[in-house]
């Protein structure tokens, strides 16, 4: 079975260069811009065939990411040439470390750099006009939602399924921070008359939201005893 896989890849590369070549004899591509993007793409594929062959292997969706993301970052650089290409990079990392965590759920910790990886992918399209405090609160805000998603995931300890509280408080600590750097955006980037309002009524829609939770948590706590 191993050799066939091998067999199966070597065609599959072997294909791809004649293609190449022959594009590139004909004019259509030029074979030297593409080397890199093929060379990168072929190392991730390498990386995350050893991922798929063994569960133990779940290391290998790293590298086999970023080598993905350095391939897709180099061709949409090549043919677009947005600055905004570097997103694919983080997007492929972030693709990376949620697969380990979906290999082996006791990789927590892999959701971390995703939701890292996920924010900075979203930062490096933000346009060059919004640079400073906007850059500042999407930052912060998506290293709250990585910490606050990460209090809702099961994890397993020695004898029970139970859920971290710890993530709630660096997520509690990056949610002001990024709060505060985002009004400061809405001051810069809003007049006053509209930015004043505007707070007015997601302060009136924060306040809902938490009256609707605190009267449905408290119904439960009534109907909960009786029930028993």
């Amino acid at each position: 079975m191993k050799s066939a896989n091998t067999s199966i890849v070597g065609g599959i590369v072997l294909m791809l260069v004649g293609v190449l070549w022959l594009l590139d004899r004909l004019g259509v591509v030029e074979s030297a811009a593409l080397l890199a993007p093929l060379v990168f793409a072929g190392a991730g594929v390498l990386f995350l065939s050893l991922f798929a062959r063994r569960r133990e292997n779940w290391w290998a969706a790293i590298p086999g990411s970023v080598f993905l993301g350095l391939a897709a970052v180099a061709t949409a650089t090549q043919f677009t040439g947005n600055s905004a290409a570097g997103a694919f990079l983080f997007l492929f990392m972030a693709g990376g470390f949620a697969a380990v965590y979906l290999r082996e759920r006791g990789n927590w910790w892999a959701l971390i750099p995703c939701g890292v990886m996920l924010t900075l992918a979203l930062i490096v399209t933000i346009p060059q006009q919004l640079q400073g405090t906007p850059v500042a609160a999407v930052l912060f805000l998506g290293l709250a939602a990585t910490f606050g998603a990460l209090s809702l995931v099961p994890v397993r300890t020695a004898d029970r399924v139970e859920r971290m509280k710890w993530p709630l408080i660096p997520a509690a600590v990056l949610a002001v921070l990024g709060v505060i750097f985002a009004l400061q955006s809405m001051a810069q980037l809003i007049p006053l008359d509209f930015a004043v309002p505007a707070v007015m009524i997601l302060a009136g829609i924060t306040l809902m939201v938490y009256a609707y939770f605190a009267r449905h948590g408290r119904q439960h706590n009534i109907q909960g005893p009786s029930a028993g």
